[in-house]
């Protein structure tokens, strides 16, 4: 079963920022579906838990150069 996971993104500048995270994500085993709102600067990520984990994830953003943090918690 998917888990899925709203994450605060920042430091997107363009609409292709959004498209560079949801495909690297969505290369990860484990990763279903990325879908990264610039506007908003969130990115949501549905994953197989058992695949992947959020660690993996935000270490997956972080290493493209964005701050990332679950949408829940403050910075």
């Amino acid at each position: 079963m998917a888990d899925k996971q709203i994450l605060a993104v920042t430091g997107m500048h363009c609409a292709s920022c959004g498209l560079l995270i949801d495909e690297a994500l969505e290369d990860l085993p484990g990763v279903v579906s990325s879908s990264t709102d610039m506007r908003r600067e969130v990115t949501t990520v549905e994953y197989d838990p058992g695949q992947t984990s959020l660690e993996v994830i935000t270490a997956e953003i972080a290493g493209l150069g964005y701050a990332v943090r679950p949408a829940d918690r403050p910075e």
